[in-house]
């Protein structure tokens, strides 16, 4: 199985919320992978997972810590403990230290994979 796309290699200007998914209802435990491709100096990430039952109310779910570079970032999200949760979302938040002269520049990915599936791979 491969993973989810959660949200498609993204550049972002301001903040934002991306597709909303249906995973997997067998799974209930993901591997979520966060891609920062680039991000401009002094500008920071947030970028928070949620939850919905009915793609009306949404629950935050997982918050990466707020991040300042380049790199890849993982996290583990257990919809076990979470038992009426049929979709998934991510949002992000951008903000810049100082003065906002240049705008804010992001461009990041973020992807959901089973945990059945990578230890399937490991086999």
């Amino acid at each position: 199985m491969w993973p989810e796309i959660l949200l498609p290699e993204t550049v972002a200007h301001q903040d934002g919320v991306g597709r909303v998914l249906e995973p997997d209802p067998n799974s209930q435990q993901w591997l979520l992978t966060l891609h920062i491709t680039r991000i401009l100096e002094q500008e920071s990430l947030e970028l928070t997972v949620s939850g919905s039952p009915d793609q009306e109310h949404w629950l935050p779910l997982l918050k990466f810590p707020r991040k300042f570079y380049c790199g890849t970032y993982s996290h583990w999200l257990d919809l076990a403990s979470q038992p009426g949760v049929r979709y998934l979302r991510a949002e992000w938040k951008m903000s810049r230290l100082g003065p906002d002269e240049n705008g804010l520049l992001c461009a990041f990915s973020l992807s959901a994979t089973p945990v059945k599936a990578l230890h399937a791979g490991a086999v």
